[in-house]
């Protein structure tokens, strides 16, 4: 996997964007940038408001209570795509249980709208609420306009549901480019990538998914996994179980950033 690129510069992209390849050409120009490099680059303002924060007990915190801090502990984003499906509630049970808060790239069609008491629970419970497109089409394959409505529907549906507007984007398949970047950054939306898939859309083996995610994770690492398949949501007890034997903590993409904030148009990869 190629090495992160700094906020500070940008990179050359043939309009494909994947957590297992960046292609590299003349074609498009956008902003790349990993989460432990966001977290040096913050302002020193972000830095110290944080600090601030953390001294008043209002830091971002954990679903323990504990604040969290990524620059210091040794973090890991536990991310989810594709639902709410009828999985997601036993999901939601596990990770109260377990005291870990992740985020939730939903899709529109046939889930937040067919779901929406899945979706307002997910935001009760402290998760964080993300934009994976209305209907899932690749957004580098049709025309701008219509690549605008798959990130704004969401977006709609979800301030409909819950009063609030993602601040996150997760293009389908990985694949983004210079016109899907400008949109995200009109919308307000920040592009978030992974390092570590269990390709569970290739499985129900709960074993081998867990297996897959434990060999691949490391520090400031972005856990995909999908809540719609039925091998995965029973893989999730044992992959934070052995993750926090590993010393791992858990948290949403925006906790593995901060005290850096998402910054529209950005494309955050580990």
């Amino acid at each position: 996997m190629p090495k992160p690129i700094s906020t500070a510069r940008r990179t050359s992209i043939a309009g494909l964007l994947t957590a297992a390849t960046l292609a590299l050409s003349g074609c498009a120009t956008y902003d790349v940038t990993a989460p432990a490099d966001a977290r040096a680059d913050a302002p020193a303002a972000d830095a110290k408001a944080k600090d601030a924060s953390a001294e008043g007990g209002k830091a971002p915190r954990d679903a323990a209570g504990d604040a969290v801090d990524c620059r210091k502990a040794k973090c890991v984003a536990l991310t989810f795509d594709a639902g709410p499906s009828e999985h997601t509630n036993r999901l939601l049970d596990i990770l109260k249980k377990e005291k870990v808060h992740a985020s939730f790239f939903m899709l529109g069609k046939n889930h937040v709208d067919k779901r929406p008491a899945e979706v307002k629970r997910i935001d009760a419970e402290g998760h964080e609420l993300a934009n994976h497109t209305w209907s899932h089409q690749i957004l580098t394959d049709i025309p701008a306009a219509s690549a605008r409505r798959e990130m704004s529907r969401l977006q709609d549906a979800v301030r409909k549901i819950t009063g609030k507007t993602p601040r996150l984007m997760r293009p389908p398949q990985g694949r983004t480019d210079e016109t899907v970047s400008t949109i995200s950054k009109d919308l307000g939306l920040a592009q978030v990538l992974w390092s570590v898939t269990a390709k569970d859309y290739q499985t129900n083996d709960s074993a081998l998914i867990t297996k897959r995610v434990l060999e691949q994770t490391e520090r400031d690492g972005i856990i995909l996994l999908h809540d719609i398949y039925p091998g995965t949501v029973p893989a999730v007890p044992g992959i934070l179980k052995e993750l926090k034997k590993r010393g791992y903590t858990i948290v949403t993409v925006s906790q593995l950033l901060s005290p850096a904030k998402p910054q529209p148009g950005m494309v955050y990869r580990p």
